[in-house]
């Protein structure tokens, strides 16, 4: 049977041309190329970049609502619900502590910010100027602000903004209520859900075949605006971080998932399409409909997938955790600021809190980065002006870092739970059983 099923999926398959990942890496490198050649054309095709992020954006909220909700109710046992809720909790303290200490040694081990010999008063600080109007979401209120905010004025009010974190918190809230309900009434709700949820992965599939107009006008826009060699100032910072979240992704979630049973490169290669959007467009959003959708082809239950993947987007960055200490220590020496033990264990613990809810704030890495610094008063705050020139360069992987992390979590807490179906997960991986999103 096996050789049977083999022969069929060879024949099904399409011609080269029409596989998503290979338009996309079509475009990515047409991008740089007209960045290159034609820069003044390449800034304006950034409107492509821009209508697709707000296409997708445009479908988020009412995914999430629709995946979360029919996840609890179809779910049956509510203690699960809660078990599986707890659990992603803490595997993503877990694993943001690990992501913090592995920014902070290997910006002590290289020493990235070491020569620069800045002196702080030669920085321009109205550079900072345009992430002023984003401070505030950040500054004042502290956790108590931020657990307030989970909560929306109205549910339309999060469904509006795309507030994934206060959508998923709606959702929790009526998925549990409509499985308590139960009876015809629930199985009636339900079964609209459903239906609905159905026609919006349909949606989404058609949405997801412009990606490569997308991603064409993210990388045209950013080669011809900032040039090939946009990343000779401060190189040895990305470099290190690209290297930092290479080291977290194959060393420590590597060996997570082989734990689970899954082998990370294979896992990596099922997703390669979703990543190199995210690459690309340097936004986890692009892609999160359809990483929902292909985690539940590849054999993890509906309900782990829609609790753990929406609230991970606020509270399991990964990457984002590797960037803030990362940062501060590379400020921190390009500054020649000195720091004792004891001021690293206070950005650590800064850092823990400070990372969630990033996701959603415009300029959030700076922004964040920023409230990170003031609960450190030795390192001079002006010093954000240092990576704002290759802060776009930076979150390409921090998306990307931050993307993999979350979906690597889903896989863990669903062995967990026993919510992964391993072999179906092994046919998938090892192309035996074809998966196609486009297709709702």
């Amino acid at each position: 049977m096996s050789s049977i099923a083999a022969a069929a999926a060879t024949e099904t398959r399409k011609p080269l041309y029409t596989s998503l990942f290979v338009q996309v890496l079509a475009a990515l490198l047409l991008g740089i190329a007209l960045g290159v050649t034609v820069p003044d054309f390449a800034i304006g095709l950034k409107i492509f970049s821009d209508a697709f992020l707000k296409l997708i954006s445009m479908i988020v909220a009412p995914i999430v609502f629709c995946v979360v909700v029919h996840g609890i109710a179809g779910a049956g046992d509510l203690k699960k619900v809660g078990r599986v809720g707890v659990k992603a909790l803490v595997y993503f303290e877990v694993m943001t502590t690990i992501a913090l200490v592995v920014g902070l040694l290997l910006a002590y081990s290289f020493g990235p910010g070491h020569g620069m010999n800045i002196d702080t008063t030669t920085l321009d600080a109205k550079a900072l100027n345009s992430y002023a109007d984003n401070a505030h979401k950040l500054q004042g209120g502290g956790i108590g602000a931020f657990l307030l905010n989970i909560i929306p004025t109205t549910s339309f009010d999060a469904l509006s903004r795309n507030d994934v974190l206060q959508v998923l918190f709606f959702a929790v809230i009526f998925g549990v209520s409509l499985a308590l309900v139960g009876g015809e009434k629930g199985e009636k709700v339900t079964s609209l859900i459903d239906a609905v949820s159905a026609v919006l992965f349909r949606a989404m599939g058609l949405i997801v075949r412009v990606a490569p107009l997308g991603v064409l006008g993210a990388v045209a826009y950013t080669v011809g605006k900032y040039g090939v060699g946009s990343l000779k100032q401060l190189v040895s910072l990305v470099a290190l971080f690209y290297v930092s979240v290479a080291i977290f992704v194959f060393g420590v979630l590597g060996g997570v998932m082989a734990l689970a049973g899954i082998n990370i490169l294979k896992f990596l290669g099922y997703l390669r399409e979703e990543l190199t959007i995210v690459l690309a467009t340097a936004s986890s959003d692009a892609v999160l409909p359809q990483i929902m959708r292909k985690l539940e082809r590849l054999g993890i239950k509906d309900s782990v997938v829609g609790l753990v993947i929406p609230t991970g987007y606020s509270f399991n960055l990964d990457a984002f955790s590797i960037y803030l200490t990362l940062a501060v220590v590379f400020i921190a020496q390009a500054t020649n600021t000195p720091l004792s033990f004891g001021d690293l264990l206070l950005v650590l613990g800064v850092s823990l809190i400070t990372s969630k809810g990033a996701h959603g704030v415009p300029g959030s890495a700076i922004v964040i980065l920023a409230a990170t610094l003031n609960a450190v008063p030795t390192i001079p705050a002006i010093g954000l002006v240092l990576v704002l020139s290759v802060d776009w360069f930076i979150g390409m992987a921090r998306a990307l870092g931050n993307l993999i992390g979350n979906c690597v979590a889903t896989v863990v807490v669903a062995a967990w739970e026993g919510d992964l179906d391993r072999e179906k997960a092994r046919r998938v991986l090892d192309g035996a059983e074809l998966v196609d999103v486009t297709a709702g």
